[in-house]
């Protein structure tokens, strides 16, 4: 079954190719299909398109599918193309030609950028809930672990004293700014493209604005060609918004992979979420850091990938957006995937507590000892080559109590500052409204 077919047959290699990978991909958008069309039936029925009797009707089988999608129990059959055309089989199969009108005063392509934001929005709010779990955990370590100290590396070269404290509050300071761009991300989707059919609107008298309040939208887009154009430039954004989480899930992986080898050895974890060698009885190899940095290493291309395929397309649609959305839809799974591993594996890593005891460190302290000379009223260029030439005379001799105290230094963390960052950013996000919108969806009346 095709929405579009006009009773002439469909070259199968043509159909093969064009359809790709769009009956797994669409499974995925089923829910959200299903809500898009309760809400625009319920429209219909407001503006005088469809009666009482075949809106009840349609609202009951579009419920029901609706929570066969949500459990996977809804299939797309061999020779139906997309989830639109079979959530309008199964409503003509059960309903007749009742259920041709639900695809009154709408296209296929508003309705997939319907299905695109719905699903988005709810994988933004699955992101939301184990940024803050893996900021949660990343304090808890900061302070947990303040008084730790570790080297601190320029160049790869040990450089200054800094402390796990200071490391672990640097990667959930980090996400705090992750979390502005997927406030605004989540922003740039939560507007509704319904109504925009084809790119060009429609000469029923629809009610926009009504299908935005129902599925919890916080305003619609209004130019019904910007509605098309949007497409690939969302995509784009919030991938940018998962990019940036997967760039700070890869450093922290990639640092805490250094910290595991031997040669530094601050961290280690547990034989069970360490892998082993074929041939070599000692290892314990950090695979599921190594494959978090791998993963979302891919993550940070894929707004390239998304701008390649749609940068400089005229406006309309264009099936080109097909290999967005193959490259777009898995994204979601993959980094919360790596947000749980890393969660996992930081709830149970043990720090080295003594790594500043190994002689090989001791010059880290040679800043420490330029400034005690500068505070004793040594100019600086004069302490710094007392200093160098002590290091060089083999004759340095650090004390290794520091002291600081400034915000954002060893002794003075801010945690309670970056806390109130990241609390400031949640209140940003509105889900409770756009849940509260989608509960009574699935509770009307029309039931």
């Amino acid at each position: 079954m095709k929405l579009w077919n006009k009773n002439s047959k469909l070259n199968r290699a043509i159909e093969n190719f064009t359809i790709g990978n769009d009956h797994q991909l669409d499974l995925l958008l089923a829910p959200h299909d299903i809500l898009g069309s309760m809400a625009h039936v319920i429209m219909l029925k407001e503006t005088g398109f469809l009666t009482e009797t075949e809106t009840k009707a349609l609202y009951h089988e579009l419920k029901d599918l609706y929570y066969k999608a949500e459990k996977g129990e809804l299939k797309i059959e061999e020779g139906v193309e997309d989830i639109h055309s079979q959530v309008e089989k199964i409503l003509t199969d059960r309903l007749g030609d009742t259920a041709g009108k639900v695809h009154t005063a709408r296209s296929r392509n508003d309705q997939v950028l319907l299905d695109l934001k719905l699903f988005s929005r709810q994988q933004l709010t699955f992101i939301f809930e184990k940024v803050q779990i893996l900021f949660n955990k990343l304090i808890a370590l900061s302070e947990e672990h303040k008084e730790v100290l570790m080297p601190g590396y320029t160049h790869l070269q040990a450089a200054m004293p800094s402390s796990f404290g200071l490391f672990f509050g640097a990667f959930a300071e980090s996400l705090t700014d992750d979390m502005i761009i997927l406030s605004s991300a989540y922003r740039l989707i939560n507007q509704n493209p319904l109504g925009s059919a084809a790119g060009y609107g429609s000469s029923f008298a629809i009610n926009r604005k009504r299908t935005t309040e129902l599925l919890g939208f916080d305003t619609l887009v209004y130019n019904s060609i910007y509605s098309q154009m949007g497409r690939g430039k969302t995509e784009k954004v919030i991938a940018f918004a998962l990019s940036s989480i997967a760039s700070s899930l890869s450093k922290l992986a990639m640092d805490m992979t250094l910290f595991m080898s031997q040669n530094f050895n601050f961290i280690s974890l547990a034989e069970e979420f360490t892998t082993g060698s074929s041939i070599m009885p000692h290892k314990k190899n950090p695979d599921v850091l190594e494959l978090i940095r791998a993963r979302c290493n891919r993550l940070q291309s894929l707004p390239n990938e998304i701008s390649a395929i749609s940068t400089n397309l005229p406006m309309g649609y264009h099936r080109d957006y097909q290999e967005v959305k193959e490259a777009y839809l898995p994204a979601f799974p993959k980094l919360l995937s790596c947000l749980n591993m890393m969660i996992l594996v930081l709830e149970n890593i043990t720090l080295n507590e003594n790594i500043l005891e190994d002689e090989r460190y001791k010059y880290i302290f040679s800043v420490e000892e330029i400034n005690k000379k500068v505070q004793g009223g040594i100019p600086f260029r004069e302490a710094y080559h007392k200093v160098a030439g002590s290091i060089s005379n083999g004759e340095f001799h650090p004390d290794k109590n520091i002291e600081h105290k400034h915000s954002g230094s060893i002794g003075n963390l801010c945690t309670k500052e970056i806390i109130w960052k990241m609390d400031k950013i949640v209140l940003e996000f509105n889900f409770n409204t756009t849940q509260e919108a989608l509960s009574a969806l699935l509770n009307s009346s029309q039931s």
